[in-house]
């Protein structure tokens, strides 16, 4: 404020006018004996009184009610070199009332893997908690085993279970021996049709293509899209193994044992690149240094395949171990409407499948997940975006703002998803009065004890005491969830942070979280 004492000088002279305005109004004639008079006088000092001390906080700070950053978070964001232009914070008590804290909420801002908590009040919210998702092999009516051999072709139908694992894809070809068939004489068809998706490049996003994290949602994905390498270190040399092999895939190892430092990240010094042999089959090649104080097996996970690839590589391999064989080959189509049912498997229940996204950020799941929203209420339609469509209804429904929502894929890997830190704590109070907020609340990782946040505030009082999302991204920190405050009271919390040097913000989040629960 340039100029405290004009809100001084304006606050008088309101309760000047309106005190002899009142006052006119009692008394037409105007004020002419001095009883009246001072009568009228002490009315104004009397409300000049009470609007000063309202208004004396405001002079003091500088700052509307709410907008005061606590002092360890102004300090930590100082430190940090992180301008209060790029953060937003929203503190409220999800019971009601105004907010704690309010600062910069309605600026749209990206909330990196923050934005899971949308995609998964969504799904809670439209999908239901029961909800799962099923894988189904299938064979035309006409074509019973006959010593052993299916005469036609087998149909997998893929339901867009995103946890369907090689465990379970496992179990579903044992099933599939049990009825006494050994040998596949037509092909195997694979249904993708469940989702129709848009072209996907796994480099695309910041252009690490064998990253994990980058693999596109399928309707058959099986371990997140990606493979793991089991590495174990001797004094020879480094063994690395990938069981099982899918079927079309070599692992070539080439790593050397040098090196007096200590091991931290075995993997801080190793490469993985992928190529294309004569035959089609992809090879992927491991090169590098580790240091000898690297003693303990360790697994690095790698996405070398497309997931039309990985499934078919899995199926192959574990059909052959199963002692089956299989005639034909791998090709897309439909399922026949009245085709033969002969081994299903059914994904866990919608809130398990949250818990491992939202304890782990796992964004494949969430792809997934935005995708069958948008194929279950869209069919035929792009599924990530009839998915997204179906998040804004569902969040306008429950009295959440979506005029600056953006949402790209569901899981915040995304340079454009974009909201406000008022919406996502609409969000939260909307959640934590819904009928599913005991499902949304345990997937959420707990400070100091276990998923994302495990290593979150573990020597604090406040350890054990917030329910969190946070969210990393070159230029982000975000943080969102629930923290339960010391004087009993729970209260939504939001800490957005948009800034090249946002990955110093850690302590910001912290700071709120401490802040909060020690109230």
């Amino acid at each position: 404020m340039k100029d405290p004492f004009r809100a001084y000088r304006k606050c008088a002279f309101i309760a000047v006018r309106q005190t002899i305005g009142t006052q006119r109004r009692h008394n037409p004639e105007p004020p002419s004996t001095t009883p009246v008079f001072s009568n009228t006088l002490k009315r104004i000092t009397s409300r000049l009184a009470r609007r000063l001390v309202l208004l004396l906080p405001l002079v003091l700070t500088g700052h509307a009610h709410g907008e005061e950053l606590p002092a360890a978070l102004d300090a930590s964001l100082t430190r940090a070199g992180i301008p209060r232009t790029a953060v937003a914070v929203l503190v409220q008590d999800v019971d009601g009332g105004p907010a704690l804290l309010e600062h910069r909420s309605t600026q749209a801002m990206n909330p990196a893997s923050v934005m899971k908590l949308v995609t998964a009040f969504a799904a809670l919210d439209q999908l239901g908690p029961a909800f799962s998702w099923t894988t189904r092999i299938s064979s035309a009516t006409d074509a019973s085993p006959r010593r052993e051999v299916l005469p036609g072709d087998l149909f997998i139908t893929g339901g867009g279970d995103p946890r369907l694992s090689r465990e379970r894809l496992w179990l579903l070809l044992r099933d599939l021996r049990a009825q006494g068939i050994r040998r596949i004489a037509g092909d195997v068809i694979t249904d993708r049709s469940f989702f129709r998706l848009p072209p996907h490049d796994p480099g695309a996003f910041d252009r690490r293509p064998l990253r994990p994290y980058n693999v596109g949602p399928d309707a058959l994905n099986v371990d997140y899209g990606a493979v793991s390498v089991r590495f174990r270190p001797s004094s020879d040399g480094v063994g690395a193994v990938i069981d099982p092999l899918p079927t079309g895939l070599s692992l070539n190892s080439h790593i050397r044992r040098v090196g007096n430092g200590s091991c931290g990240d075995p993997t801080a010094q190793l490469s993985a690149t992928t190529s294309v042999a004569g035959n089609g089959d992809t090879n992927l090649s491991i090169e590098g240094n580790l240091p000898l104080a690297c003693t303990e097996a360790f697994d690095w996970n790698f996405a070398p395949l497309p997931p039309e690839q990985l499934f078919e590589g899995l199926f192959r391999s574990l059909w052959r171990e199963l002692g089956g064989e299989l005639d034909g080959r791998f090709r897309d189509g439909r399922t026949p409407p009245d085709a033969r049912l002969l081994a299903e498997s059914r994904s866990s229940s919608l809130p398990e499948v949250l818990r491992d996204m939202n304890k782990w950020s796992n964004n494949v799941i969430a792809r997934t997940l935005l995708a069958t929203l948008g194929a279950t209420a869209e069919p035929g339609e792009d599924s990530p975006t009839a998915g997204a469509r179906r998040v804004v209804r569902s969040l306008s429904a429950n009295g959440i703002d979506t005029e600056q929502l953006v949402i790209e894929n569901g899981a915040g890997l995304s340079r454009i998803e974009r909201i406000t830190a008022r919406s996502l704590g609409q969000l939260l109070v909307a959640a934590w009065r819904s009928r599913t907020m005991p499902e949304l609340i345990a997937s959420l990782p707990i400070a100091g004890i276990d998923g994302t946040a495990s290593k979150r505030l573990t020597d604090s009082p406040a350890r054990g005491s917030a329910h969190v999302k946070t969210g990393t991204l070159d230029g982000v920190r975000s943080l969102a969830g629930y923290v339960l405050a010391r004087n009993g009271h729970r209260y939504a919390v939001v800490l957005l942070i948009n800034h090249p040097n946002a990955s110093a913000g850690r302590d910001s989040q912290d700071a709120v979280l401490e802040w909060v629960a020690n109230r």
